[in-house]
């Protein structure tokens, strides 16, 4: 089957890109707020590129403030903890350099969504002003 590329798929992943960096840095942010917690364990956001591939321009709707990605940051039932990762004493593995390089990642990305949102936005505005 072969996929359709128009203005709103592409807004539509370049949203999709840019929530989902949102959703790392709060995991990260969180995990950091953590780093001395007894027994806490490091956290990362879930997300099946796969599944968003297969279904498509599917969206769900947030109709109440319990549902998934509501209120923003990364909803607590699509992280996971993450194994691996060396345990200190205290039961605690978060990584200081590891959390610091995904929010650094996850900002890259965002960067990256927002750069070729504002591109399109400033040729759609050329296209209305170059008529005048």
């Amino acid at each position: 089957m072969k996929e359709i590329v128009n203005d709103a798929s592409i807004m539509t992943a370049l949203g999709r890109e840019m929530t989902r960096a949102v959703q790392r840095q709060a995991v990260s942010a969180g995990n950091l707020a953590n780093i001395d917690t007894p027994g806490y364990r490091t956290k990362e956001v879930q997300f099946s590129d796969e599944l968003d591939d297969r279904l498509g321009g599917l969206k769900m709707t947030v109709t109440d403030a319990k549902h998934l990605g509501a209120a923003g940051g990364a909803d607590p039932r699509m992280t996971t903890e993450t194994s691996g990762l060396a345990m200190r004493r205290d039961g605690n593995n978060v990584q200081l350099d590891r959390e610091l390089l995904s929010m650094g990642r996850a900002a890259a990305d965002f960067s990256a969504a927002e750069t070729v949102l504002a591109a399109k936005f400033r040729l759609v505005r050329y296209a209305i002003n170059e008529g005048r």
